[in-house]
């Protein structure tokens, strides 16, 4: 029986440790789609630190049972990503954990033309650093030019990708970012569904989880086609 009990002790002792790290200083998630590349490349594996953006319901393990934590944000401390900050946050309308890039604060007035953002009536200027074709998830083949991004007040460029035969949806007129709410893109601009599109929208800001800081490993795999691009395989690398 003691030999039970010290098991158990041990595994409960281990649990509450998960937990409490889960909750407060990181977790990992998994990259499922192509919405994020390159920055991102299916079967990532990211690490999301949770104290840059403080704390909601949202950043603890099992918080969706929780009620609203209290202030205008539901975070404590109520703290406001950056612009270029890679965040994962609560879907607000499946509940699923998504991954996108923080691009309109709130009260930012956002527009998509010809696939270039622009922020409070000026274009967030793009330049030009690559071409390739990829295979996509769903067998297309597809041309991309790929151009470095510096969002205002980010620290650092991150580099997206447009198509060179770009869906007709893609842009979108201004809007202005609710208070209390991010406006979400994905770098690769023409295949992901992000705050453009209705079935998502603005995310509120209580919604954050953590914020992408580092790729841990990657389960990337590719074919290997002659003057196709492949997902790098990737280890403990810094997201940008």
């Amino acid at each position: 029986m003691t030999k039970l009990r010290d098991l158990a002790n041990t595994l409960f002792s281990a649990l509450v440790i998960v937990v409490v790290l889960r909750s407060f200083a990181f977790a990992t998630y998994h990259i499922p789609s192509e919405s994020m590349v390159p920055t991102l490349e299916i079967g990532d594996r990211v690490a999301a630190t949770k104290y840059p953006f403080g704390y909601s319901r949202y950043s603890l393990v099992g918080g969706d049972y929780l009620p609203r934590f209290p202030g205008e944000t539901g975070r404590v401390p109520a703290a406001m990503p950056g612009r270029g900050d890679v965040a994962v946050f609560r879907h607000p309308v499946s509940g699923e954990d998504f991954v996108k890039r923080v691009v309109g604060l709130p009260g930012d007035r956002v527009a998509i033309r010809d696939g270039r953002v622009w922020l409070n009536g000026e274009e967030v200027p793009l330049t030009q650093s690559g071409r390739w074709t990829y295979r996509t998830t769903d067998g297309a083949v597809v041309a991309v030019t790929a151009y470095r991004e510096m969002l205002p007040g980010s620290s650092r460029p991150h580099t997206v990708i447009l198509r060179d035969r770009r869906p007709v949806d893609s842009d979108m007129a201004e809007l202005v970012v609710p208070e209390g709410r991010l406006f979400m893109l994905g770098d690769n601009r023409d295949n992901s569904a992000d705050s453009r599109f209705a079935a998502m929208g603005s995310v509120p800001v209580e919604n954050l989880v953590g914020r992408a800081d580092a790729i841990l490993y990657s389960f990337a795999s590719c074919a290997g086609e002659a003057g196709l691009r492949c997902a790098p395989r990737r280890l403990l690398e810094r997201v940008d």
